[in-house]
């Protein structure tokens, strides 16, 4: 039998596989919290959040930090709101960095996991990934160089009216942790002016 000279295959490039950690992450996120929580609320996928974590990711990439802030003071919350000044909730997010082997593939599964165990392992981003409250999330993954980066958003929309002739008064309420929001007070509705 003779052996096959087979020239090397080409790495995937790693920029090709990020959708698809995304979705991976998303399916385990949804998996964890419901073994930590079976009442908790599931998670659906929000296009206005998979669009602002993936922003967050891509800036992170772009830019070579790893933070809830960019370098110019802009937060996951103040991208939301740029976008939908109408927009009320509870935010969550999650970050994470890993490095891999340039010219090798990324192996999606594994990365998945990783991100996910560093989440678990935090009690601060465990308790957002498990937060019963949430019921929305996006994910949004980028590389840049020899590092992926991502970012979990979790969010619930309260659903408060506008104060009249103020839409800007509709807000994200930011919390450091979910734990603080659990134990916040729930908000007081805006009143709504006589008509």
């Amino acid at each position: 039998m003779t052996a096959l000279n087979l020239p090397p295959r080409e790495p995937v490039d790693p920029h090709t596989q990020m959708a698809e950690l995304e979705r991976r992450i998303f399916e385990l996120v949804q998996d964890e919290r419901q073994k930590i929580d079976p009442g908790a609320k599931p998670l659906a996928l929000d296009s206005e959040l998979i669009s602002v974590a993936r922003a967050h990711s891509e800036d992170m990439a772009a830019k070579n930090y790893f933070a809830h802030k960019s370098p110019t003071g802009t937060s996951s919350a103040d991208i939301i709101m740029d976008r939908d000044d109408k927009w009320q909730g509870l935010l969550g997010e999650n970050l994470a960095a890993q490095h891999f082997n340039v010219g090798y593939d990324v192996d999606v599964e594994v990365f998945a996991h990783r991100f996910v165990e560093s989440w678990l392992e935090s009690p601060s981003h465990k308790d957002n990934l498990a937060f019963a409250a949430y019921d929305r999330t996006g994910v949004g993954a980028a590389v840049s160089g020899d590092t992926i980066y991502v970012t979990e958003l979790f969010a619930t929309d309260l659903g408060l009216p506008p104060v009249k002739d103020n839409p800007k008064s509709r807000r994200v309420t930011e919390y450091p942790d979910a734990k603080t929001a659990r134990d916040a007070p729930p908000p007081k509705p805006i009143p709504r002016p006589p008509t």
